[in-house]
């Protein structure tokens, strides 16, 4: 993957080693450290278009996720721990104290959200201030699957089929499977908001075999052991203690649940938020109201 074009002029790039095998990311900017976590299925250079304006305020660091990206694939396991939202968040951890830094503000989007907000509930003294794009917990999403949601993220249940099922049919064309599914999700039905050069990562990544496994061991994990940590935090009252900014696209998949912020009101002890207009992309599908809402809240 070599040959894809650099989307973060300026910035470095890092191999950082991990529990979980060595781990990629990218650096730039100047000002307080933020972390930008990505979801599925893409990599660190979905923030490209928001970096810019981010780094005008904070260092950013943008990694790939374990089995997305330049990233290591951690061996599967038949308990898929190793691709767990706690397991992640640790593993992000990790990678943010080899970078210097035990603090920080977070982001994250999609899956990369659902690691950013078991981070703050696993290390609470690590996260000054969290944002959470386009997702509500995995708890409110599997204990809420009504008709409506379920047939928009039907991934759902079809990634968290055990394997080889997905895998295989995903094989046979994965470019063709990602194209269509990301598309779905965009407020447009197409991949019009999308960098090519961007696209051009996504596909590289998603091409090889080992990272859709991983990808599906992302879903088995939610499934399975990200939802029973949410269900035992849920059973104990343990909330968020840190303030809390849910931002959304209004077409995006929080906006078929009962309601983004009054879910995450039940997470966490101090929260606000927003709809953008956009689909589920919004950094990527409204840049500008994405970087200058995450820019307000980070500074407050």
């Amino acid at each position: 993957m070599g040959d894809l074009a650099d989307l973060y002029p300026g910035f470095e790039s890092h191999w950082i080693d991990t529990s979980s095998g060595r781990m990629f990311a990218r650096t730039g900017g100047k000002g307080p450290p933020l972390l930008l976590v990505h979801g599925y299925a893409q990599t660190n250079v979905m923030w490209h278009k928001v970096a810019p304006a981010l780094a005008e305020h904070f260092t950013l660091f943008i990694p790939d996720l374990p089995g997305y990206g330049w990233s290591a694939v951690p061996a599967p396991q038949a308990n898929h721990e190793p691709y767990s939202k706690r397991a992640m968040a640790k593993v992000m951890v990790e990678l943010m104290e080899k970078l210097g830094h035990v603090r920080f503000r977070l982001a994250g989007h999609d899956r990369g959200g659902r690691v950013a907000y078991r981070l703050a509930l696993d290390h609470p003294g690590r996260v000054e201030r969290l944002a959470v794009l386009d997702i509500v917990p995995t708890h409110a999403m599997w204990h809420g699957m009504d008709r409506k949601l379920a047939m928009k993220v039907w991934h759902w249940t079809f990634l968290a089929q055990p394997y080889p099922i997905p895998e295989a049919l995903i094989s046979k064309d994965p470019v063709g499977y990602l194209d269509r599914k990301m598309a779905s999700w965009t407020k447009a039905r197409d991949l019009s908001a999308f960098d090519p050069r961007a696209l051009a990562h996504y596909h590289a990544f998603f091409s090889d075999p080992l990272r859709i496994r991983a990808t599906c061991e992302d879903y088995r994990a939610g499934q399975t052991s990200d939802l029973a940590a949410d269900e035992a935090d849920r059973a104990q009252g343990k909330k968020i203690t840190c303030p809390v900014f849910a931002l959304w696209g209004g077409a995006g998949i929080p906006s078929e649940t009962s309601g983004p912020l009054a879910i995450w009101r039940e997470w966490a002890t101090d929260v606000s938020g927003t709809a953008v207009d956009s689909g589920h992309f919004v950094p990527e599908e409204n840049p500008e109201a994405t970087a200058a809402a995450l820019t307000a809240f980070f500074k407050a």
